[in-house]
């Protein structure tokens, strides 16, 4: 591998630019330490003697920075160590890492995110949520079908809290409420039904 070039990243560290489009960050002290400089090769056994005693640990200690501030599934955590410039195998270790210390589960962390917003979000923006953290469809669909999602209650609570009167809406009116409520991800099923027996208590 060659070292094309060395761009500062802040005043600590910098991005070691290598042939192939890889990239390294490092800190200036470790830059000196392993003999890098542009122009010149850097070695396989360089190469892995930076990912053994530096990135390897570093990953690890990222992500249970990442994991300490908030909850995160496997590919947000991926996602954040590319963009923090580590390399593939840095990276596979801190997930493998936090996987086998359980400090991560999609499933579990699918379960909570399920629970906490049952009540203030659609099934559908839920489902499109969930996909956006990294959960397939097939474990999204298992975790709302143990933990249903009551929309109706939820366009209920909307629509009392903008005091609107089912009976009193004219059509325009009607599809007005609706289209909103579809953009929050609410189907037009649950709308429709919601609308129908909103006051069906008073």
């Amino acid at each position: 591998m060659i070292v094309m070039e060395i761009v500062p990243v802040d005043k600590r560290r910098s991005k070691v630019i290598l042939d192939e489009d890889f990239t390294l960050v490092l800190y200036r002290g470790e830059i000196k330490r392993f003999g890098i400089e542009e122009g010149e090769e850097l070695s396989e056994d360089t190469y892995q003697e930076i990912l053994k005693d530096v990135l390897l640990k570093r990953a690890r200690e990222r992500v249970l920075y990442l994991l300490k501030a908030s909850d995160k599934t496997e590919q947000e955590l991926v996602r954040k160590l590319k963009e923090g410039g580590y390399p593939q195998e840095a990276i596979d270790y801190a997930i493998l890492f936090v996987k086998e210390h359980r400090f991560i589960n999609d499933e579990n962390y699918g379960k909570r995110y399920v629970e906490y917003n049952s009540t203030r979000k659609s099934e559908r923006q839920i489902q499109y949520e969930l996909q956006k953290k990294g959960l397939d469809k097939e474990m999204i669909r298992d975790i709302l079908e143990e933990q249903p999602v009551d929309e109706e209650a939820q366009i209920q609570a909307y629509i009392r809290k903008k005091r609107i009167v089912p009976e009193e809406l004219d059509r325009k009116g009607r599809a007005k409420v609706i289209s909103s409520l579809a953009r929050k991800g609410f189907s037009y099923e649950a709308v429709t039904r919601a609308l129908g027996c909103i006051y069906s208590d008073n």
